[in-house]
């Protein structure tokens, strides 16, 4: 029986699995634990079940002597410094596909809400400001027919470009497309963002957070975009540099933008991002979906159990060269 830090309480049964066969740990706040108290419970653990929030590199290994195995509850692994898992032999496991379409139907829940201006027409009507049908108030852009932009055409791009079909949308993606479908263009080579950022009337995001792509939609970026684009991010806040977003957004450089994801998580009320108009934040809930989350925690375990067993995850990411 091997020790297991669990760093958040979990939807559905999957934990329970895991502490039928091992002692398990689940930090009971609904704040994550600080980078002392992570250190702390993943000290003596020889398998640790994590959060984007925990961060996990060289410095909390050296003080996890027992560590074999970690998974964590998410697509995505930037938390965690895969060079310093690799060189220690442990194993790291990630929950893809399952949150696939949760994420790509926010996506397009957000593309809708800041197209239609939904944010403000449902204030005016709790503020008492709807007194009458006007034809002029809160005009929006007309999605059906526009042209969709998706930086990043994994799963969840391909997903959105499904959802997009349905609007009889033209699509364009940087990278390579591995199934076709009608309407679908690709761009590629060196000028291939700038193109699509040139020609889309919605850019979405569904690239990795890498060093390559940090900052990649940076003020430059903002200003190849139609003045009556809209910005939709479902991938990681650092993808956008959010100060040149607000200066965009501000000056009318952009139509707008819907995020659910940010740089810091959360931001704070304070922050300046929130005195940009046109804006739509949401608290990082692309995968808020019941079955999503659960089924995520299901991965999460699977992966867990095998790897703490000796066996390879099922879902084992990569090691890169």
């Amino acid at each position: 029986m091997a020790r297991v830090f669990v760093t958040r309480q979990l939807p559905g049964p999957a934990v329970d699995r895991l502490s039928a066969v091992h002692e398990v740990e689940v930090w009971p706040e609904r704040l994550p634990p600080s980078a002392e108290e992570f250190a702390a419970g993943a000290a003596d653990a020889s398998g640790l079940l994590t959060l984007l929030t925990e961060k996990v590199d060289a410095a909390l290994l050296e003080k996890c002597p027992q560590l074999r195995a970690i998974a964590n509850y998410a697509v995505g692994y930037d938390n965690i410094d895969l060079a310093a898992t690799a060189a220690r032999g442990i194993p790291v496991g990630n929950t893809p596909d399952v949150l696939t379409d949760a994420t790509a139907d926010l996506t397009f829940a957000l593309l809708l809400a800041a197209a239609r201006k939904l944010p403000d027409a449902i204030d005016a009507v709790r503020t008492g400001d709807w007194v009458t049908w006007e034809p002029g108030q809160y005009l929006g852009a007309a999605v059906f027919g526009a042209t969709l932009g998706i930086i990043g055409f994994g799963r969840i791009g391909r997903a959105v470009a499904r959802r997009a079909s349905g609007f009889e949308m033209t699509v364009m993606h940087t990278g390579a497309a591995r199934h076709s479908a009608p309407g679908l263009r690709a761009v590629s080579g060196s000028q291939s963002l700038q193109t699509l950022l040139e020609r889309s009337d919605f850019v979405s995001i569904h690239c990795p957070l890498t060093p390559e792509t940090y900052h990649l939609i940076d003020s430059g970026a903002l200003a190849r975009m139609k003045r009556s684009a809209i910005l939709i991010n479902t991938a990681r806040g650092p993808i956008i540099d959010q100060s040149a977003l607000r200066d965009a957004l501000m000056t009318g450089e952009i139509a707008g933008a819907a995020l659910d994801v940010t740089d810091p998580e959360p931001l704070a009320p304070d922050d300046p991002l929130f005195d940009a108009p046109n804006l739509i934040v949401a608290p990082h809930i692309g995968s808020a979906t019941r079955a999503a989350r659960e089924q995520m925690a299901e991965l999460a375990v699977d992966n867990l159990l095998a790897g703490l067993e000796g066996r390879p995850m099922p879902h084992q990411v990569a090691v890169p060269d």
